[in-house]
């Protein structure tokens, strides 16, 4: 593509209005600038579009937005499924609500029917839409974890899950074969008069919340504890703050407390850089209130509400960090446990979870006596199996989760769901303090009945194209030279999904992966130890993901940070 071609079609054509002609002729004689912008389309990886928000064809705006849109009305069209409409929800970044109007009105101009929310709502709710509307699509404006600057565009299919093949190759397909002056709009009172434009709100936010009302076990434990715990929450300028307090108030959980500085919903996240519940920095003003509070735990949700941060106390009043991989351990553990005790487990029962997850739910599977599928990284093979669940009637959904602090307990969505978390979490806090425990302890327990698994992840960020072709100089190395030895564990076998190889590393014998390909390695270790190597589908950035075991948890945290060590020291020899 030529670069400079594409950039002075966009900076010179009167079709593009005049603040985006402004914003590229001010960066006229910033060649790097302008390749960055137009050099490739912005495209789909695990969760839709996403992107830094500017002019270009690489950044998100009102174009590029409506060129996907239209897209994807093509492809509607395609499968003859025009007359079911398309739910569209947005969050709280800069340009959401903006973007989500440019979406509506493509599809609208295409005689789609959008049914658009009427404020911003998390992902889940939109997922539960998709399918409470009996929408062929749903389309949400959000950019997740990701820094201010970014926004981004999720696609989901008639079963609530986020696009997976064929769906997402045929909407690319069409994407990649029109230009942005090929969208389609139409004036948006003309789209209500028609009956195209339908703005939604408070039924399905009363059809969702009496959703995860059902999945309530010990609402017992909760009327005689929840109006004694203390929970610290934060929405972090995002979608959560609404839904997450409804939920714990009309459950009876009476001391709720909102971190106020992060209440309310802001674009810029002016109190964090990157308003991820993963790193610490989310959690400060939190553990601050919470230890004024004296708080039970402290829950952190990110801006589209999909994933939770969490905090416990312990006896001793310490406050302990629950990793994505601890924190849906502990709640597979309790919604199975429980589900087992009160009315039993099903012959098909199933517990999912992404191949760069714990394999501490391997052993908590099996002591179950439930099956464990692993997906590629993303929830929507998670979401891809509960629909092959439903249509070949071969398992039932039990829980799901990856390690990035995402989870689904129940079906009423396909995507992960930290409203459902939140209030599943409060309930088992609950519940153990009916029998004189922390979730600390219930923590603790777990290690003591699976193994004291530690997992971790080291991350490379590399912005750019140089940044894109340093990533892809990674894989392609570990592909072309798998290694014998890894942090001084021998490997046994050598996983390749992007072209479907299990190498035994002893008898060099070769299977399958069985999963759709994918550009990831991973590396199963003597000891039980492994590594996963695979770039992000929604930044800049390649990740490195391992696990250790240790007798104790003392000695699995010390062989997790030596093993991490020397996996800063492998990339770093390869770069």
């Amino acid at each position: 593509m030529d670069y400079m071609k594409v950039y002075e079609e966009w900076s010179t054509n009167p079709f593009f209005n005049e603040a985006t002609r402004n914003e590229l002729l001010a960066i006229k004689d910033d060649d790097k600038e302008i390749k960055e912008r137009f050099y490739a389309d912005l495209e789909f990886g695990t969760a839709g579009l996403r992107g830094i928000i500017g002019a270009g064809i690489n950044r998100m705006n009102d174009y590029v937005v409506a060129k996907a849109t239209q897209g994807l009305a093509n492809y509607i069209k395609l499968r003859k499924k025009q007359n079911r409409g398309v739910a569209i929800a947005f969050d709280s970044r800069r340009c959401s609500p903006e973007f989500a109007d440019v979406a509506a009105l493509c599809l609208a101009a295409n005689g789609i029917k959008a049914y658009v929310f009427d404020s911003l709502r998390p992902t889940p709710e939109l997922s539960f839409a998709v399918r409470y509307l009996n929408c062929v699509a749903g389309i949400n404006i959000t950019a997740s974890h990701n820094p201010p600057e970014y926004n981004g565009y999720k696609v989901y299919w008639e079963d609530g899950a986020q696009i997976t093949p064929p769906h997402d190759a045929g909407i690319m397909k069409e994407v990649k074969a029109i230009t942005v002056q090929d969208a389609l709009t139409m004036p948006k009172q003309e789209a209500i008069h028609e009956g195209l434009y339908e703005i939604i709100g408070k039924e399905i936010d009363d059809a969702y919340m009496a959703e995860l009302k059902k999945l309530v076990i010990h609402q017992d434990c909760i009327d005689k504890y929840g109006k004694d715990l203390k929970i610290v929450y934060t929405p972090l300028h995002g979608t959560g703050n609404i839904p997450a307090r409804r939920i714990l108030r009309e459950l009876g959980f009476e001391h709720v407390y909102v971190v106020p500085e992060q209440e309310l919903p802001d674009g810029n996240f002016p109190t964090v850089s990157y308003p991820n519940p993963e790193a610490a920095e989310a959690f400060e003003l939190a553990l601050k209130l919470a230890k004024e509070k004296d708080a039970d735990l402290v829950l952190a949700t990110d801006p589209d509400a999909d994933r939770l941060g969490v905090y416990v106390k312990d006896k001793a009043g310490e406050y302990h960090c629950l990793t994505g991989n601890m924190s849906g351990s502990l709640l597979a553990d309790y919604e199975i446990g429980q589900m087992k005790a009160t009315k039993g487990l099903p012959e098909d029962g199933a517990l999912i979870k992404s191949i760069v997850t714990t394999n501490l739910v391997d052993e908590m599977a099996k002591q179950y006596g439930v099956k464990l599928i692993e997906v590629l990284t993303g929830f929507k093979f998670i979401g891809q199996k509960m629909l092959e669940f439903e249509q070949k009637r071969n398992g039932t959904y039990l829980f799901g989760f990856e390690e990035s602090y995402g989870c689904l307990i129940g079906t009423h969505a396909r995507d992960k769901d930290a409203i459902v978390a939140t209030m599943a979490l409060c309930e088992a806090a609950a519940y153990y303090k009916s029998i004189d425990m922390t979730l600390w302890d219930a923590m603790l327990q777990v290690y003591e009945k699976y193994g004291c698994y530690v997992d971790d992840i080291k991350t490379l960020t590399l912005k750019g194209i140089e940044g894109l072709e340093q990533i892809q100089n990674i894989m392609t190395h570990l592909k072309e030279n798998t290694p014998t030895e890894i942090a001084g564990y021998k490997v046994l076998w050598a996983k390749n999904y992007d072209n479907d190889t299990v190498t035994n590393m002893i008898n060099k014998a070769v299977v399958p992966t069985g999963l759709p390909k994918s550009n990831v390695v991973y590396y199963d270790l003597e000891g039980g130890s492994w590594l996963c190597v695979r770039p992000s589908g929604t930044e800049p950035k390649i990740k490195f993901y391992y696990g250790v075991v240790g007798k104790d948890i003392e000695e699995a945290k010390e062989l997790s940070a030596k093993f991490g060590d020397a996996v800063l020291k492998m990339i770093e020899y390869m770069m």
